[in-house]
Order: C-alpha cells, then structure tokens, then sequence
C-alpha cells in the first residue's frame, strides 16, 4: 500500500471511529501520570513521517543509546535484582540482607531511619520516636560495621539512599571495607547524593543548596581518584514521581538536575569523560506501561545529547545512561493489598523492556507498614519470574520500533526540551527551587491526578471500583518495630562515646570543619573522622557551623 493509499484508507477509519464515539462515548484515555499529551486511538507509519532510524534509535550500546546501553542487554547478563531494606538496628537489617541474598537477591540497598538522613544521631530529641521506624539506624562506623558483618564488599555492590549527609555514609563504607581488608577499587555500589531533587520533592535536605553541591563534587573528584568502580551520585526521579510528579516532570527534572551536577563537576576542573561514567540515575516505573517504556526511552537519548553536544563528552562512556528503577510506591493502596503484586508486575516488566540496569520491585503490604519477609520474597520472586519464564529478557527493546511507542518517545523529549527552556529562562535550576518552581509544578500534577480519583474519573481498583461490597484495607501479618529498639540503640551509642579516644575525635573535627572553612575536599577529614569513630550528627553539626542550615520559603 502507497502512502497515499495508507492516508486514505487511515482517514475513513478514523472519521468512522469518532462517529462511534460520539454515538457510544468511547472512554478516552488518559495518562497514568496526567501528561499533556493524551494518546490517540491508532498509530500508524503516519505519526512517524520523516522517522530517521539511525538518527532517532541507532544500535543497542551505541549512540543515542534509545535501544539500550549494551549491545546484549540481558542477554548475557541480568539486571541487577537489588531490594531496598533497612529497620531497626544494623544487627536486624543485616540478617535481612542475608536472607534476601540467599533468596537470590544480587545487590544491596541500604535504607536509612529519618534521624540519619537529617543527620541526627538516635541519642538527639528530635530523635524520638523515629529510631529504627522506616529504616536502618547508623550512627557511627560501629554500625555500618554490624550493618555488613559477614557481607564480602569486594563481591556484593551496595546501593544506599542517602543524600544530605552522603560523603560521610560514604566515608563509613569506605572505613568498613579497609576493617574487612578490601581494597577501595574493588568497591562497587552506588550512593545516591541527590540534594537538588531534596529541596524539590523530598525535603530531607540540610544545608543551603551550594556548599550540598559542593559538597556532591568532593565526592565525585574522591571516587574518580580512588573509587574507579562507584558510581558517585544516582541523580533521582523517584522521589519527585512519588511526590505527584507526571512522567514528564519526573524525566525533566531529573535530567536538568543532572546537567546542574555535570556542570559543578567540570567548574572543579574535573574531566567529563573521567566522571561522567560514573553518574548514574533512578527511575520511577509507574503504571502506565507503554508511558513507562517511553520515558526510560527517551531519557538515554536526551542524557546522550546533552552530554555529546552540550559538554562536548567524546568517550562513549561519558554519554550514556545508566539507571536503577523501583516501583512506584505511591500506586500501592491499602485496599485489596494483594492487587498491589499485579501492580508491581506490570511496572517492573515495563522497567525490563525499557532496559534498566537495576530494579527493586515493591511489596504488596508497603502501604501499610516495612515489609514482612513473605511480602518481600514475593517481590524478588516477581522479578525472577520475568526474568525467567516471560520470554522479556530475550530481545532487546523489543517494542522498538512500535508506531506508539516510537511517536511516544518523541513526544517525552520534546516535553522535556521545552521544561528545560522554561527552566533555563527562569535561570536554572537553583533560581527555579527559590522560587517555587518546581514545587508548584509537582503539587498541581498531584491535586488533578487525585482529585481524578475522588470523582471516579480514574479507576483504581480495590479503591474507587471493583471493591467487592467493601473498602477492606490490609490483611495479613505486619511488620512492627519493637520500641526497645529505640532505647538499644541510645544506649550502644552513649557507651561508644564513652570508650572511644575522645582526643582523637576532637582533634578530627577540628580537621573537618578547617577544610570546609578553607573549600578543601572534605572526604579525606571525614575518613579520619568516622575511623575516630566519631558520630553522624558530631559531622553534620560541623556542617551545620560552616554551611548553616536551609529553610525553605514559604509557598502558596
């Protein structure tokens, strides 16, 4: 059929689609993530006129990277099925680790209690209450000790969730692996040092936003010298996508607050084709499968361009993509809590065809409390079963090539292209958080996509329709935190405290906050800091003297 033909014969269908529309209301759909671009009924080679193959997709493992980062994908070897854990004291999260390492799991992640993200220690009031609750407690290097005793770092890659307080976790890593006698280039992991998407989305910020970044590109320029095979930041969409964000405003904001990272990186001096191999980013995987696909897509081949044509990287390495994706957690309901392992599902498949590198699949009873052991064996059980029985990691991008999927992708970088204009007028990334920006953006997305719920425009099984007569919510054994964990862990750090050489620590300190004052890298301090035992808050009040402390400006 000529192309004419094809115009002709696509033009009838579609007049005769919108008479049945208008006769019978055919439900029109809409985004899982409410983006400005509504999907049509049909694609065809039409909605890819002029579609430059070799420009748009390439080959897989070369540039622009749409078709993925290896040219054999999973073909030869799996993503990396790494589960997020961490509660109570390092003593119980290690033993969860171990049981999720003989189920299969092939990396760690660390998930830390508020206290630590904050940079408090479990003996500071603001403390109470919150030890050991929705993550690990770690205080000092005595509890990243306990946290990976019997755990090989030369064999097992770490991830941990940590921004604010990230070069001194980072630090406590590196001293653990020196007790267990690994060498620092044998370390693999990833620390997720993101504090742009912090003051925008999800607020466990510190410090002002300059010296946090300052602080992100001393760890860049360590791990470059000393760490080859740590990626030093995981630049997040995540958090923004689990604060309301649409699949668009997640891509967009995460991309800009990498370049912003990229940019300090180079004004260090640093070689973009020396550091850049090293940055990785975390993805949100959300219901919408094919808007899913689309976004990890797209998101390598804006990170190839923006890195070969605006920052001038030659090395392969240094432009492409490397992503870790988790489930969305905001999708997970209450009600019906077992709906919430096909949820999980059909996100962590889109992850795989849109070839990420790692994934961690949500458990079906998050939305109610930490996951229980049998919750969490199903989710790495759901991830072994696409890799094995569902046929998706035997073909790379499969749906490359696909009218809707290829016009979708399109769509996805030209939304994020004009965010970045908008962004770049308002005088980028810092300018826009000061004024809201972002906030504003992300709030807005989150009040239509509920308020779509509460008027029953978007279904939600379990919880505006299919709910059997009820509104059951839960179900099952939950996870709880016993309260003596709270006093355990104030009592271990008060008798550290008092058995450490305290001379040592002082002196230490002092070291740290002469290199903050002075704009020295603080990594090497903060080593001689944590082997001195000293404690996270006793490092982050430091800190706080130099740097001061942000507060955020009101928004309406």
């Amino acid at each position: 059929m000529n192309l004419e033909k094809m115009k002709e014969s696509f033009n009838k269908w579609k007049s005769d689609y919108n008479k049945k529309k208008d006769a019978s209301k055919l439900r029109q759909k809409k985004f899982m993530s409410v983006s400005s671009y509504e999907p049509e009924p049909l694609y065809t080679p039409l909605d890819l006129e002029g579609f430059d193959y070799f420009e748009k997709l390439g080959i897989p493992g070369d540039y622009p990277f749409t078709r993925g980062v290896h040219n054999t994908l999973y073909r030869e070897k799996l993503w990396t099925m790494r589960q997020f854990a961490g509660f109570g004291t390092a003593k119980q999260s290690n033993e969860r680790y171990k049981y999720l390492l003989k189920n299969g799991q092939t990396g760690l992640s660390v998930a830390f209690h508020l206290p630590t993200l904050m940079g408090l220690d479990s003996d500071n009031p603001l403390s109470r209450g919150e030890i050991g609750k929705d993550g690990v407690a770690i205080d000092t290097l005595a509890d990243m000790e306990t946290l990976f005793d019997g755990i090989p770092l030369d064999r097992v890659s770490t991830s941990m969730t940590i921004n604010a307080p990230a070069a001194i976790l980072l630090a406590m890593y590196i001293a653990v692996a020196k007790k267990q006698g690994v060498a620092p280039e044998k370390l693999s992991g990833t620390i997720q040092n993101d504090i742009l998407k912090e003051y925008i989305a999800q607020k466990t910020f510190i410090f002002p936003p300059e010296p946090s970044i300052k602080l992100i590109v001393d760890t860049i320029e360590y791990c470059s010298k000393h760490l080859p095979a740590w990626n030093t930041i995981s630049i997040s969409g995540y958090h923004i996508r689990e604060a309301g964000a649409t699949a668009l405003q997640e891509l967009a904001f995460t991309l800009i607050d990498g370049r912003t990272y990229v940019e300090a990186a180079i004004a260090r001096g640093l070689d973009v084709n020396e550091f850049a191999p090293r940055l990785s980013f975390f993805f949100n995987s959300h219901n919408d499968f094919f808007e899913e696909v689309a976004k990890f897509r797209a998101a390598r081949r804006i990170w190839a361009k923006l890195m070969k044509e605006k920052f001038g990287a030659s090395s392969q390495r240094a432009q492409l993509m490397r992503f870790h994706t988790q489930t969305a957690g905001c999708s997970l309901t209450a009600n019906q809590i077992e709906n919430n392992i096909v949820r999980v599902t059909i996100q962590a498949l889109a992850a795989v065809m849109g070839g990420t590198q790692s994934l961690h699949t949500n458990s079906m009873d998050e939305a109610l409390a930490l996951p229980t052991e049998k919750a969490v064996r199903i989710a790495l059980r759901t991830q072994q079963i696409i890799a094995n029985e569902s046929g998706a990691a035997n073909v790379i991008d499969p749906l490359g090539g696909s009218y809707y999927v290829e016009k979708l992708t399109d769509e996805m970088e030209k939304g994020v292209m004009d965010y970045f204009d908008r962004i770049d007028r308002m005088g980028g990334v810092l300018s826009a958080i000061d004024k809201g920006f972002f906030q504003s953006e992300i709030s807005d997305a989150a009040f239509r996509y509920q308020r779509e719920i509460e008027k029953n425009e978007r279904i939600v099984v379990g919880v505006n329709s299919y709910c059997d007569g009820n509104n059951e919510k839960g179900g099952g054994e939950i996870l709880k935190i016993d309260e003596k964990i709270e006093r355990e862990q104030v009592a271990s750090l008060t008798q550290l405290k008092k058995k450490r050489d305290n001379d040592k620590v002082k002196s230490s300190l002092e070291r740290l906050k002469n290199d903050a004052k002075s704009g020295a890298n603080v990594m090497y301090a903060l080593i001689d800091c944590v082997e001195a035992y000293a404690s996270l808050g006793e490092m982050c009040d430091v800190f706080r003297e130099v740097y001061g402390v942000y507060e955020e400006p009101p928004m309406f």
